[in-house]
């Protein structure tokens, strides 16, 4: 499980966890039933400290993503899929609509703002997404419809 953390970000860093395991649980790349690593080795492998992992740990399990099976440490809940994929279309849409909101505000047309996000769309496809969709659906994408 690969972690990505940006110190210079306004997100919290526990918060950017919660968020990167959840997208992967959205996207299918960590699976209901999987084991997550303990909070000492998550918190030696992206070099932050336990508390912070923990503090992510204890978000996710409040959020129902994920639970705590004796013995053998945190997994993925049941259900945590429906639960993942409904926070990171808020989570996106917010984010993409406040960007929208701020190149409206800035003066742009329609038009111009179409074909920056057009623009940026193109590139994109051609690239690996970060988290690997793994859908059972053959018309999903990870919930993006090619068009």
């Amino acid at each position: 499980m690969f972690f990505s953390i940006d110190v210079q970000s306004d997100v919290a860093i526990y918060l950017q966890l919660v968020r990167q395991v959840k997208f992967a649980v959205a996207a299918g790349t960590i699976r209901p039933g999987q084991l997550l690593p303990s909070v000492r080795a998550l918190s030696n492998q992206v070099a932050l400290n336990p508390n912070t992992v923990a503090r992510a740990f204890n978000q996710l399990q409040a959020d129902g993503v994920i639970e705590t099976l004796r013995g053998r440490g945190m997994v993925v809940r049941d259900g945590a899929v429906e639960i993942c994929r409904s926070e990171r279309e808020t989570v996106l849409n917010e984010r993409i609509g406040s960007v929208l909101s701020e190149a409206w505000h800035a003066g742009l047309s329609k038009k111009q703002i179409k074909t920056f996000v057009e623009d940026h769309l193109r590139e994109l496809s051609d690239t690996e997404p970060a988290v690997l969709v793994t859908s059972t659906d053959p018309g999903e994408n990870g919930g993006v419809k090619d068009e």
